[in-house]
């Protein structure tokens, strides 16, 4: 049992809402960008139901996730970035000692759920990092991604397969339980990560249907991503990819309707709070043409840049738009705030949102870091679990280094060097964004993220104070991440 604190205040004081403590859904896409959403005038991509709650509740226009999936996703569960535990890109494992949001508000009183992808470890029963072991009462999950007629392990059962899309399968039986738990008068907490639209990708023919008037001038770029047939690396081209693409976003966003009906059908939509974003920016095979620079996988605006909406009608009863820079960090301590409970006492890279959803805040507390770790794996690097325990069982629908499955790792973290401090890094406070090694041989560039949102003037040489100020603070920020990882937050 992970030793939690509790403080006394409840919703009420925070937000004015009627009922002390509402009931909470994190949505979340996979590999969906900022720009792939109607409200942010995508040109061709349909997304009603984001559009809907983007004008109801609260736009978050500069939200960022960490440049991958599996980062991103640990940043949600414990409001850390997630180098404090090894999670530094996709196949790595969160570390069992972490306390999750599942964790806190399960003990808040919450009934809590997981549906969709893992990817911080496997989901089967005997992993210490199965969405169980993370504060999850219940889940149905896979290892990592999925498309059309996924396959998902059931409370870490033997994986089992459902038919049909992806997107509606893992809400419909969403509704099933929250339709289970509302007799009890329990809240709840249900995470729901969707497979979409990661490649390699699908659609209904519905779906499909819609983009078929995609301009012909996409068909002559070719672009290289996974076969849905062999699971191997094939090119095809761009406009052939971007239809299959944008149908999975809107099937997507179909089931965020679904399940926006179905909680006004149980009587629920008031007083649950709906947290919409991506996991990372949009990756190479998708990229049609950006206001941003970079792709997924760089700390540049269009790797960590996503969509991001909150809605819940009776703490947000009037459209809201901010422009202040948030992270997916953020959610575990806004949430702490909102429920009552304290927050754990170790380093946190989160701040709470609170006042932004009471159109209060005027600056961030915090600056925002992004870190590419530079993974240096030697022979005194002793696995943190063992590694039969990571192996996944949820078969992928491509090969990956011909395993059909995601197998996950993590290192007991030797001795701090020098250059545990390289890699591609970046620090976003205030206007001014910094970035160290974004590319090959770039250097230190400095953006004014208001005047240049896509990072094409370096202001550098002409603001050597600010480039010092910045560089001297992800220094300080680095060093706290590397004495995480070093464990020293578990030592108390």
């Amino acid at each position: 049992m992970k030793p939690i604190v509790f403080s006394l205040f409840l919703i009420t004081s925070v937000l004015g809402a009627k009922n002390s403590k509402p009931n909470i859904i994190l949505l979340m896409g996979d590999d969906h960008g900022w720009e792939e959403v109607g409200y942010n005038d995508h040109p061709y991509v349909k997304t009603p139901y984001l559009d809907e709650m983007a004008s109801v509740g609260l736009r978050l226009d500069n939200f960022y996730a960490q440049p991958s999936c599996s980062p991103t996703r640990g940043s949600v569960l414990t409001g850390r970035h997630p180098n404090r535990y090894g999670v530094f890109r996709p196949g790595y494992s969160i570390r069992p000692k972490e306390i999750t949001i599942a964790h806190l508000l399960k003990d808040a009183g919450y009934t809590t759920a997981h549906f969709g992808k893992w990817h911080v470890g496997p989901v089967k029963k005997s992993s210490p990092t199965n969405p169980g072991a993370m504060g999850f009462e219940h889940w149905l999950s896979h290892d990592n991604f999925f498309e059309m007629d996924p396959v998902f392990s059931l409370n870490g059962g033997p994986p089992q397969r459902f038919y049909g899309e992806s997107s509606e399968i893992l809400v419909d039986e969403a509704i099933k339980y929250i339709e289970k738990k509302k007799e009890s008068e329990q809240p709840f907490l249900l995470v729901i990560w969707y497979g979409s639209p990661h490649e390699p990708y699908s659609g209904m023919e519905t779906d499909l249907e819609l983009y078929q008037d995609l301009p012909k001038k996409y068909a002559e770029t070719q672009v290289s991503l996974t076969s849905n047939q062999t699971g191997l690396r094939v090119k095809r081209p761009l406009r052939d990819v971007l239809i299959e693409r944008y149908a999975e976003i809107t099937a997507m966003d179909r089931s965020i309707g679904k399940l926006r009906n179905g909680l006004k059908t149980l009587g629920l939509k008031d007083n649950t709070l709906l947290w919409y974003c991506g996991d990372n920016g949009i990756p190479p095979s998708g990229l049609r043409q950006s206001r941003f620079r970079g792709v997924k996988g760089k700390v540049y605006e269009n790797g960590i840049r996503v969509p991001a909406v909150i809605e819940w009608p009776e703490a947000i009863p009037k459209p809201l738009v901010s422009s202040i820079s948030a992270v997916t960090s953020d959610i575990l301590p806004t949430l702490c705030k909102i429920v009552g409970t304290k927050l754990p006492r170790i380093p946190l890279d989160g701040v709470d949102l609170v006042p932004l959803l009471k159109g209060e805040m005027k600056k961030r507390s915090t600056p925002i870091a992004f870190w590419n770790f530079p993974i240096l794996v030697g022979q005194d690097s002793m696995p943190y679990i063992d590694p039969e325990l990571q192996k996944g069982t949820t078969p992928l629908v491509k090969q990956m280094r011909g395993l059909y499955t995601r197998n996950f790792r993590n290192y007991h973290h030797p001795r701090i060097t020098k250059g545990n401090f390289n890699g591609s890094r970046a620090i976003i406070s205030g206007d001014y964004k910094l970035v160290i090694d974004g590319e090959t041989n770039t250097g230190i560039e400095l953006f004014d993220l208001m005047k240049d949102p896509a990072e094409s003037d370096n202001l550098a040489a002409s603001h050597p104070a600010i480039v010092k100020r910045l560089e001297e603070e992800i220094w300080d920020w680095q060093t706290s991440v590397l004495n995480s990882l070093m464990e020293a937050d578990y030592k108390n």
